[in-house]
């Protein structure tokens, strides 16, 4: 066989064994009706359910790598934290020995044969459950004929003076063969390929058992490579998930790295293959076995080690501790500073709203997005402080803290229809690829600006509570009524017309002013307790020249 021969046939066998893995991977996940982060969620809770958890997951997935990856995303997602994942990380190193301990037996023969079968009944069949397991028993059987050709390839790799050169430099040097073969786990992504090709050149005895722990070693280092990736642009929880899965598989192999003679002699028999496979899985069960009791010690070093910056550091309260007493007067006052904050937030909510239909700009919107989160943290906070100190204040007051909630919740309200609403409307329209009209663009400006008047004189309003002011709220709040009215007119007028921009705006151009008009109406329900009944609102623009001008 030629030397070309023997490394293509080396390089197909990588190439399938890699295909198999993410066949079979992408098809047991689906076989678990992607419910797998609900179950993470669930379990992890408890360590040693937690440890058994990342042992199934990583045999669904067919990948530590891709489990570690996944809870990389959960904790960027504020969905788990750092201490209730460590223990899955430790069970994934264990079922990542799942896949190994198959190929080492002599099953390779049967890759051919087992796809074969799998794809006739995965061709024939029409139930979506045994078109998936078919679909595993493809993957496997690829995994198996992968590790037949890259046997083969091996036996002749022998023959090539550089490669065996390679393999002298790996026998020399520990360390090196440590690091190049971490390295080329973490570009193939799976522990398992270099495992596997590990087994097939100790087969073919170009490397011996000893040297092999090494390339366990490696392998199992290499796997932290797609974690960390994972984790790059997320914040500091999936920073320090990545990281503890580091340093879990960094510590374990210096831990054991002076052990990897002891390990090679205790199980040495003369099936190679086993003897690899056993060594792996022995060393990541005693690693885990000697991790597991320090679990919440090693959650506090990477906190530690990974603090969040200043712009992840958990939005919260200021003014409002539940657990403190205070009177009633004082409970009120600091309950009025928090819903000030939250105001605050809601105003520059209303402010950016409009800038989301210009541009299709991913990152305003969820600045946007988090905005309305920390309004609802805010406004669930506020409401549960004053409730716990309603029943023990004065009637006066607790009238006050009713108003005070009622407030709150409409400015939840008004960030909700901003969140659920108008980014709905924007994200329509960029994805139709359409634009407003040049007289639809004025109208929308208009009404925003109308809305934002509203937003601020509210706020001076609640700040002040001043009866001028709330005239003059619900002054622009009846213009905000007119103007979408006219606008309405307007536009029905354009399409009367057969203006093409007009036409395929049409919808959202009426739903942007509808919200507009039910922000308006959201923050001014506050000020008509302030309001005396039967006062006529139409002599306020008289009073300031800045009204009436939009009517």
């Amino acid at each position: 066989m030629a030397e070309h021969s023997s490394l293509i046939i080396t390089i197909a066998g990588v190439s399938i064994f890699m295909y198999g893995m993410s066949l079979a991977s992408d098809h047991l996940e689906k076989l678990a009706a992607n419910r797998i982060r609900d179950i993470i969620t669930t379990l992890a809770k408890q360590p040693i359910w937690g440890v058994f958890l990342g042992m199934v997951l990583t045999v669904i997935l067919q990948s530590s790598g891709a489990v570690t990856s996944m809870l990389v995303g959960l904790g960027s997602a504020r969905v788990v934290t750092l201490p209730q994942v460590m223990s899955v990380i430790l069970g994934t190193a264990i079922g990542s020995t799942f896949t190994v301990q198959i190929i080492s037996f002599n099953v390779a023969q049967y890759g051919l044969p087992l796809f074969a079968f799998s794809f006739l009944v995965y061709f024939l069949s029409r139930s979506r459950t045994l078109t998936h397991a078919m679909a595993v028993g493809m993957g496997f059987g690829l995994i198996f004929w992968g590790m037949e050709l890259i046997a083969a390839g091996t036996n002749e790799l022998r023959h090539i003076e550089s490669f065996g050169s390679l393999l002298s430099s790996m026998s020399a040097n520990p360390f090196y063969c440590l690091v190049l073969t971490a390295i080329i786990t973490a570009l193939l992504q799976s522990s398992a390929i270099t495992i596997g090709f590990a087994m097939s050149l100790a087969s073919a005895g170009l490397i011996t058992l000893d040297e092999t722990v090494y390339w366990v070693f490696g392998a199992n280092v290499g796997t932290t490579a797609t974690a960390l990736v994972a984790s790059i642009g997320g914040n500091f929880i999936g920073r320090q998930v990545a990281w503890a899965h580091c340093f879990y598989k960094l510590t374990s192999v210096l831990l054991f790295f002076p052990f990897a003679h002891f390990l090679s002699s205790y199980f040495q028999t003369a099936n190679v293959g086993r003897d690899i496979a056993n060594i792996h899985t022995a060393y990541n069960l005693l690693a885990a076995v000697l991790y597991y009791p320090f679990i919440k010690q090693g959650a506090n070093l990477v906190a530690k080690l990974f603090p969040p910056n200043e712009s992840e550091k958990e939005y919260s309260v200021r003014y409002i501790h539940k657990g403190d007493w205070e009177s009633p007067s004082v409970v009120l006052a600091h309950a009025e500073r928090e819903v000030m904050r939250m105001a605050d937030v809601v105003q520059s909510m209303i402010e950016d709203s409009l800038k989301v239909f210009r541009r299709d700009d991913p990152d305003l919107v969820e600045s946007i997005r988090l905005r309305d989160d920390r309004v609802d943290l805010l406004n669930r906070e506020i409401n549960l402080y004053l409730a716990q100190h309603l029943e023990e204040a004065p009637s006066p007051l607790q009238l006050a803290m009713i108003h005070l909630m009622s407030y709150s919740t409409d400015l939840e309200g008004a960030a909700d229809v901003i969140d659920n609403m108008l980014l709905d409307l924007a994200s329509k329209k960029h994805a139709m690829r359409v634009d407003f009209s040049v007289e639809g663009w004025r109208e929308l400006e208009e009404i925003h600006m109308a809305t934002v008047q509203v937003a601020t004189l509210s706020l001076s309003c609640f700040q002040r509570q001043d009866n001028e002011l709330a005239r003059k709220v619900l002054f622009h709040k009846r213009n905000i009524r007119r103007l979408e009215k006219k606008f309405r007119e307007s536009h029905i007028s354009r399409l009367v017309k057969g203006r093409p921009e007009t036409i395929v705006t049409s919808s959202i151009h009426m739903d942007v002013l509808g919200e507009y008009r039910r922000l308006a109406g959201l923050l001014s329900n506050h000020v008509y307790t302030l309001v005396k009944e039967g006062q006529d609102l139409n002599d306020v623009s008289s009073s300031d020249p800045t009204l009436g001008k939009s009517n």
